[in-house]
């Protein structure tokens, strides 16, 4: 995050206790990554957004970075696999230069990055919680990632 944040991006965290509910998602980041007023506090319309990030929310399009602290507690609540891959949804629109047709934003493409920081790590637990078919998950020393899988999303 050291590297983003040379470049003029920027960091910005959240409290796992904000997002136990999925309204209690969507009010954290829509505040906190300053979201337009027609939000349409859903999880299409978080994903919309999080594609669409700009001006000084990512450091004038240097990147975005989020962090979630405490997300151990995330692992009792029932959307925590769709709140994942609605991370890793966003992070994948945020990142090209294209929509979903194919065809050119008026935008460049925004490094967007997501961190859950659990204060007792399980790598295993935390994998079987977010394994789902629309995301590869892979289990590293000290971490688990989870990416969108490519023969499900594109």
């Amino acid at each position: 995050m050291s590297e983003l944040a040379e470049k003029g991006g920027r960091v910005h965290h959240f409290d796992a206790r904000d997002l136990m509910t999925a309204q209690g998602v969507f009010r954290a980041f829509a505040e906190t990554l300053r979201f337009p007023g027609y939000f349409g506090g859903n999880w299409d319309a978080l994903v919309d957004c999080l594609g669409d990030l700009c001006g000084e929310v990512t450091g004038g399009g240097a990147g975005i970075a989020g962090v979630v602290h405490g997300a151990d507690l995330l692992l009792r609540t029932e959307h925590f696999p769709l709140f994942v891959s609605v991370l890793c949804q966003g992070a994948d629109r945020a990142n090209s230069a294209v929509d979903l047709d194919g065809d050119p934003l008026d935008r460049p493409a925004v490094a967007a990055h997501f961190f859950l920081e659990f204060r007792n790590f399980d790598g295993e637990k935390i994998a079987a919680h977010v394994e789902q078919p629309d995301l590869i998950v892979t289990l590293g020393d000290g971490f688990v990632r989870a990416a969108l899988n490519p023969e499900e999303w594109h």
